[in-house]
């Protein structure tokens, strides 16, 4: 790759969620941000390779993109001259240190009532994250031109419903910071299995973004404890492109500062209330990161902690989770007669059942 796409991807990877958001609140129309900052990316690559990256590339992408959406206003409005069209307010041009951060009003916005439920998350992981729908298709496991017909008609009504991007009051704040939480989880899920500091840390930024606008929503903080001790194991979660089982890891790559972090925040969230979903999902990471400091997986306290997120939060990952679980605190045999259980409620189609149907299998000695 050359130089100048590697500095537009990584303008792209730093700001994309910034300068959408930036764009699309001050016309109410997200497409037309979209194709606008698309346009400023497919100019960069033309115009930087001969003129050089400019000293502040997020502020040439924002006036780039800018400039066009102006233009495009211009000639839906049909107006005569430049000076009969108002401009974009904008901040001084120094760089997307000097934007209003919008994007948590973005994500607000995506989860309008006036949407569809089942498109909150979608959209957002598209607008804030970037994603593409493909993507978020594998995720969702949906056919990807089918949402992306449905992403677009959803962009259409915050468009033509004016939906304003305003942090909403208390009334309707609590209702949609819960699908904003499921998007930055579902951010969290999408950089597990391809750990990316682009992906990772905004999913991070963002629920550090939530904490400080509902600090009492104690899931908010559950959830930042999370995707913070996920984070600190990114350096460790792949090497050579193999993914490491946690108790495998090489603890001496792991963030201490964010493993701090995620203390902090679950044990604010545990003091306030009955603990939820993310709160429980945060606990059984925080056990794996005491690693550390003991040398030793307290499996017994996973145990329990799988058992009370199931009776939360059911899924088939938390089934295979504790089946494995069982395999280490009772041995590979009862571990594998879970497992069966498992697949007998959920099917033989996870993936995850058969990893960890061969891991006891080899614990029992069955290596064939």
């Amino acid at each position: 790759m050359s130089q100048t796409a590697r500095a537009a991807e990584q303008a792209a990877r730093d700001s994309y969620g910034r300068l959408l958001a930036f764009l699309a609140a001050r016309t109410g129309d997200i497409a037309l941000a979209e194709d606008a900052l698309a346009e400023a990316f497919a100019a960069a690559l033309t115009h930087w390779p001969t003129r050089g990256v400019p000293d502040t590339p997020d502020a040439w992408l924002l006036r780039v993109a800018r400039n066009s959406m102006t233009d495009r206003q211009r000639h839906i409005a049909r107006f005569h001259s430049p000076e009969e069209s108002p401009e974009m307010v904008a901040p001084d041009d120094a760089g997307a240190d000097a934007l209003p951060d919008d994007r948590l009003a973005l994500l607000l916005v995506c989860a309008h009532p006036a949407i569809a439920r089942d498109l909150h998350t979608p959209l957002m992981l598209q607008t804030v994250l970037g994603l593409d729908a493909a993507t978020i298709a594998r995720v969702f496991m949906v056919s990807a031109p089918a949402l992306t017909k449905r992403l677009v008609r959803a962009k259409s009504k915050v468009r033509d419903a004016r939906i304003p991007f305003v942090i909403p009051g208390p009334d309707a704040l609590p209702e949609r910071a819960e699908a904003v939480m499921e998007a930055v989880y579902a951010a969290h899920t999408v950089d597990w299995l391809a750990p990316s500091d682009m992906m990772g840390g905004e999913a991070l930024y963002l629920a550090d973004l939530l904490v400080r606008l509902l600090p009492d929503l104690p899931e908010a903080r559950g959830l930042a404890a999370l995707i913070a001790y996920g984070h600190a194991r990114r350096a460790a979660r792949v090497v050579d492109d193999v993914l490491v089982p946690t108790d495998q890891q090489d603890m001496a790559l792991w963030d201490a500062d964010l493993s701090r972090y995620g203390d902090g925040h679950l044990a604010a969230a545990l003091a306030h209330a009955a603990p939820g979903r993310f709160q429980i999902e945060a606990a059984i990471q925080q056990v794996h990161m005491a690693r550390a400091a003991t040398g030793a997986t307290d499996w017994a306290a996973l145990n329990k902690l799988y058992f009370a997120l199931l009776q939360v939060a059911p899924s088939a990952g938390a089934l295979v989770a504790q089946a494995v679980v069982t395999g280490k605190v009772h041995g590979p045999a009862a571990g594998l007669a879970a497992l069966d259980a498992v697949a007998g409620s959920v099917g033989a189609d996870v993936q995850p059942l058969w990893a960890a149907r061969a891991d006891l299998l080899a614990e029992a000695g069955e290596i064939a």
